[in-house]
């Protein structure tokens, strides 16, 4: 079988950009400061670390394996393309009911104004 390659031009998530430990997701959950869209809550709390990092979480309520699955890669991808532009916060999105009948673009607009919001209140 041969060897996974990351997608071409840096698309790939790296683990320091992700939240990985369940202690790191309660933390947040906990002290998080929550910014609500109609396709998720996001809580976001400052990092000690240099950059963003996110962490996903869909609930077997949303819907079956595959559109979880589908939610997550979406919310990857517009967190991709918007990093850069974060404050260094840990942020963990979870997604709500309404992400199953969300598409790309919805996703887009609702990462755009997050964005908007985590400049607001972490500068």
């Amino acid at each position: 079988m041969a060897a996974s390659t990351p997608p071409p031009g840096g698309a790939s998530l790296p683990k320091p950009a992700r939240v990985l430990h369940r202690r790191d997701f309660l933390l947040v959950q906990q002290k998080g400061r929550k910014m609500a869209d109609g396709l998720f809550l996001a809580l976001a709390l400052p990092t000690r670390g240099e950059q963003a990092r996110l962490g996903i979480t869909v609930s077997s309520k949303v819907g079956n394996a595959v559109e979880r699955a589908r939610i997550r890669r979406h919310v990857r991808e517009a967190y991709r393309h918007r990093r850069a532009e974060w404050p260094p916060v840990d942020v963990v999105v979870i997604a709500r009911q309404a992400a199953k009948a969300a598409r790309g673009a919805d996703f887009q607009s609702a990462f755009d104004a997050l964005t908007v919001r985590l400049k607001q209140v972490f500068p």
